[in-house]
């Protein structure tokens, strides 16, 4: 067996009148992340984190924003296909472990919910799947409620 560790990080401002999607579940806010594809700031990291430990790039070479086959796509399905290529590639996913960093929406009551999305969509198990979350204690952008940030890592397994 071979095992790979990757990590991966995504940014997005938040705006007025914008959906808030984040680990593949919609959260109710008066602000919403922007991006060309649903701004989903944890899947996009998680995607980065499978990418990048599989040595496949990154999501801005698979999923292009300049593409309009990723204008408001749902980013589950960026995390399908991500994946499916590093399925082809021999490898699984062991565990996801990740965090967000946002002043407002409080996470907690999410987090299970996003926990079932994700693995619905990787075939792994929620107990495989962790989701944490911090502010910033109101410094910076996260702390004045201009964006948000997510932070993951995930461990491949590869059979020989």
């Amino acid at each position: 067996m071979s095992i790979r560790i990757g990590f991966g990080t995504d940014f997005h401002r938040l705006a007025e009148g914008r959906e808030l999607w984040i680990g593949g579940v919609k959260i109710p806010h008066h602000k919403g992340a922007v991006g060309h594809s649903d701004a989903d700031v944890l899947l996009h990291a998680i995607c980065d984190a499978m990418l990048g430990a599989a040595c496949l790039g990154d999501i801005g070479v698979h999923f292009p924003d300049t593409s309009a086959e990723f204008k408001n796509i749902d980013s589950k399905i960026l995390l399908k296909r991500t994946t499916d290529l590093i399925s082809r590639e021999g490898y699984s996913i062991v565990n996801i472990d990740s965090t967000l960093c946002l002043q407002a929406p409080k996470i907690k009551p999410y987090i299970e919910e996003m926990q079932k999305a994700i693995a619905g969509v990787t075939g792994i198990t929620v107990k495989d799947i962790s989701i944490k979350a911090t502010t910033t204690e109101q410094l910076g952008f996260v702390g004045r409620e201009e964006g948000l940030v997510a932070y993951a890592v995930v461990l491949l397994e590869k059979s020989r």
